[in-house]
């Protein structure tokens, strides 16, 4: 009989939903686009409506008439490992639904613990986004605990609550506001039969816990050894590397729990806003492109990228500094593309932009590496941008490593499925459920000429937010920010 297991995957901009075969193949898929976000003041981030709820229920919708379609029976899936996105706060009514908007991460409000206020009067519980789907799919408050990143009184080593009541303290919450916890890999409980008319999804169908969006990434990327480093592609870009220990002292990354129990995940500051800053780019100045794109018969990120393939690296002088979200620490901060002359065109501005990326989070990887005592040997590229050719190869060259992709993309499915069928006994262990389903496609290797010329521009472009910072502290009243 054949065996199938679901991997559902929230991000910031799609639910996405694919069905796996016992033997690691894609068996079917389907995704449903997040509405954008509200942004009812410059530093709030609201997702609309029951937005994520809505799409969730749209995707599994969709892979589910897929499965039918595609001679799947109902008793043949066994789980669906479940991942959100992570960094989200959510403040729910005591019968389960939104007291507000669910808070996306990049709002402001989320640097600061939860604030009770009047207009919150109605609020019972206060969990995550997964805790929130899992609510609404299986009817038990239950909760992965390896999404409690920030201001939540979490003990990572123990994967559970904290037993100090200074942690709740400082957290301005109470453990009856908060859901029960459990690791990943465990069962948070069944979908209902309510949840079933809505989403198409199997009544009694297990619910699986994992971990935040990033830390399945990266097992499902397959990044499991101490020197291959993920970086996913995402409305924020992440980069990380699996570790055995907590390492609260560590000056140059954050120790998160592991999409693997017991396991950590080491993680540098990111890019926020990161491939954001690309689709904003092609939506706001890509007319022209999108024009054109149309009449070659083909998509406008690879007219985009084509045209990008002819400018040198380095792009001729021209730099982006990715500030377009600023950092808790340093809200003054802004974006800023400097060194135009009269060579650029908007093919150098898409190649900057990319090269902006990637020189960034070499700058934040480097001395995590050297924090560790563990150089990193390889990268493996997650998320839609690993598409590119180029950018492929603009992070082979910038890092001096080999770039590889897998031939899914969209990592954090499989690490979903991994969860699902660890749960279900379908797999054995983390590491041969990895090699079943993880699939490499591609690897780059770098330039080292060009791998020489981005050290150098890295001379300078480790200097722009010393030399940018007192300006924008100054433009920052006058920005109406």
């Amino acid at each position: 009989m054949s065996r199938y297991v679901m991997g559902i995957d929230v991000g910031t901009q799609s639910a996405k939903v694919v069905i796996f075969t016992a033997e690691g193949q894609v068996f079917c898929q389907a995704s449903q686009p997040l509405r954008p976000l509200n942004i009812p003041a410059p530093a709030a981030a609201e997702h609309p409506d029951d937005d994520i709820w809505t799409a969730v229920q749209a995707a599994c919708r969709q892979a589910m008439a897929l499965f039918y379609q595609r001679g799947g029976q109902a008793h043949q899936l066994l789980a669906a490992g479940l991942c959100v996105i992570r960094c989200c706060r959510v403040l729910l009514q005591a019968n389960g639904e939104l007291a507000t908007p669910v808070i996306n991460w990049m709002d402001q409000r989320l640097n600061t613990p939860f604030q009770p206020r009047e207009d919150y009067a109605a609020v019972r519980y206060v969990t995550t986004a997964s805790g929130y789907i899992t609510l609404r799919l299986t009817g038990q408050h239950r909760d992965t605990c390896a999404n409690y990143i920030g201001w939540w009184p979490m003990d990572d080593n123990t994967g559970d609550w904290s037993h100090d009541t200074a942690d709740f303290q400082r957290c301005n919450l109470q453990r009856e506001m908060l859901f029960e916890v459990v690791k990943p890999g465990a069962i948070l409980g069944k979908v209902t039969a309510t949840a079933a008319s809505t989403s198409g999804l199997p009544a009694g169908l297990p619910i699986v816990a994992t971990a935040h969006d990033k830390a399945v990434e990266a097992l499902g990327a397959g990044a499991l050894s101490p020197g291959t480093a993920l970086v996913s592609l995402g409305t924020y870009i992440g980069a990380m590397v699996h570790g055995s220990s907590q390492r609260h002292s560590a000056q140059h990354f954050w120790s998160f729990q592991s999409a693997v129990p017991g396991a950590f995940l080491y993680e540098c500051m990111g890019v926020r806003r990161g491939m954001w800053t690309v689709s904003w780019f092609r939506d706001q100045f890509g007319a022209a492109a999108l024009a054109e794109a149309e009449d070659r018969g083909e998509s406008i990120e690879n007219l985009l990228s084509r045209e990008a393939c002819r400018v040198p690296a380095g792009s001729e002088g021209l730099l982006t500094l990715h500030d377009w979200a600023a950092p808790a620490d340093a809200e003054y901060r802004k974006g800023a593309i400097l060194g135009f002359d009269g060579r650029h065109t908007r093919a150098h501005l898409f190649r900057s932009l990319l090269e902006g990326i990637a020189l960034t989070l070499k700058n934040h990887m480097d001395p995590m590496a050297e924090e560790r005592g563990q150089p990193f040997t390889q990268l493996v590229i997650a998320g839609g941008g690993a598409n590119s050719d180029l950018f492929m190869q603009i992070f082979a060259d910038v890092f001096g490593l080999p770039a590889q992709r897998n031939q899914m993309r969209s990592s954090a499915a499989i690490g979903c499925a991994i969860n699902a069928g660890i749960a279900t006994g379908l797999f054995s262990d983390y590491l041969s459920a990895s090699q079943r389903l993880v699939h490499p496609e591609q690897t780059f290797m770098p330039d080292p000429q060009n791998t020489a010329h981005y050290a150098r521009l890295n001379q300078v472009y480790q200097q722009l937010h010393r030399q940018l910072d007192p300006l924008f502290k100054q433009l920052n009243p006058l920005s109406g920010a």
